[in-house]
């Protein structure tokens, strides 16, 4: 039995699956559902879980070498919300771009997590190192 870390098995079996350069998209609740993406919806009620919760959950053990979000997030969010990605993503490239271009990233990816987030544009494309 898992003790710590991830305990979720179908978060687990994605990660394990998520290799060198591969992507894996964390999105909020409004995100749109792609057919072709195995997603893994955690969701339970606005803002439980946050994209947050899963980015720092995964963080140790996963490997980012570079990390995508729409330029919208920096206009649509508060200060303090801005501040919280940029200390969960201490260390990596982010580049943000405008969310029609965002999108295009997404059909390529491994899987997307879907949270209960409520921030504006608060997805996220990681990028395995």
């Amino acid at each position: 039995m898992i003790k710590n870390g991830i305990l979720n098995p179908q978060i687990n079996s994605l990660l394990s699956r998520v290799r060198h350069t591969n992507t894996l998209v964390i999105a909020d609740r409004g995100f749109p559902f792609w057919p072709m993406i195995e997603t893994v919806d955690i969701s339970l009620v606005d803002n439980v879980p946050t994209v947050l919760d899963v980015l720092r959950a995964i963080r140790p053990n996963f490997q980012i070498g570079k990390a995508w979000m729409a330029q919208e997030f920096l206009q649509q969010n508060s200060d303090e919300t801005r501040k919280g990605f940029t200390e969960a993503l201490q260390g990596i490239v982010v580049t943000h771009e405008p969310h029609v271009e965002f999108k295009k990233r997404i059909p390529i990816a491994i899987g997307l997590i879907r949270t209960g987030d409520t921030a504006q544009y608060a997805n996220i494309v990681l990028e395995s190192a």
